[in-house]
């Protein structure tokens, strides 16, 4: 099944009395790349839930935001890490001296530093919290999924039209082919005629020159890759590997090692 590079999934949890949100964003990538924003206390879910993503989701740039609703959960006692707060304060007057300023670092910029003040986490069960927000998440995935299908849908089908106009127009070339060599002869015939009252030229190497023509004429080597071209994407979007990534474009805007067909006709 194909599926597009896009897309866009959504769901709401609950932990330990408190709610929670994952919203996950992709875009196009050649290989799994997921980039997180979590919650300071949260940041050691980011390898689980990678782990968890990887059963779903083969490809793509993946933005996965992680958002707690402190004020769905009982109250918090705020702490205030005192010793981070002195090691700001410190760094701040060694920059004043640096700049030759008498500028100070106000409260209200100091409590904003991260760190400073903080809620105080109560005792958290790892495996529990990884499991509650792992499943919202592949609630998120899963919205993912079926929107990335659909599309996958819609960009199927107009693939599969632009293969059938394809598998028309070699169809036509095909018909054509055999009488390809025969109208190619009679023109360099026509030519060398012209010419031979001139130059002079032999029967025989007219002949060799007919028979050089004819086989670069001859484009059934080309007819045979390009079907099996055909029947390869038919398989990739049929198959049960993971989504296929359909790309239109030059070559020199395309990913390393991604076959390129043309067609003159």
């Amino acid at each position: 099944m194909a599926r597009s590079m896009t897309g866009f999934g959504h769901a709401t949890g609950e932990y330990d009395g408190e709610t929670h949100t994952v919203e996950v964003s992709s875009v196009n990538h050649r290989f799994l790349d997921c980039s997180f924003r979590l919650p300071y206390a949260w940041t050691a879910l980011e390898a689980p839930l990678k782990e968890r993503i990887k059963k779903d989701v083969a490809r793509g740039k993946l933005n996965i935001c992680i958002r707690r609703d402190r004020s769905s959960g009982k109250r918090q006692a705020i702490r205030c890490d005192q010793e981070l707060a002195k090691q700001y304060i410190d760094a701040a007057k060694r920059l004043a001296d640096i700049m030759h300023t008498t500028e100070v670092l106000t409260l209200d910029a100091l409590v904003k530093l991260d760190g400073v003040l903080c809620p105080e986490e109560s005792d958290t069960n790892t495996e529990v919290l990884t499991a509650a927000v792992g499943a919202t998440l592949d609630a998120a995935i899963a919205q993912l999924n079926e929107a990335r299908a659909i599309e996958g849908q819609a960009l199927t089908a107009d693939l599969n039209e632009r293969i059938a106009a394809m598998r028309d127009a070699l169809a036509t070339v095909e018909q054509l082919a055999p009488d390809l060599s025969a109208a190619y002869e009679t023109r360099l015939r026509e030519r060398i005629t012209a010419l031979n009252a001139e130059v002079g030229l032999a029967e025989e190497r007219i002949a060799m020159e007919v028979a050089i023509m004819a086989e670069k004429a001859d484009v059934n080597e080309e007819i045979v890759r390009l079907k099996a071209h055909f029947e390869h994407v038919d398989e990739m979007v049929a198959g049960s590997e993971p989504p296929v990534t359909l790309l239109v474009g030059e070559p020199s805007s395309l990913p390393n090692h991604t076959p390129v067909v043309r067609l003159a006709v």
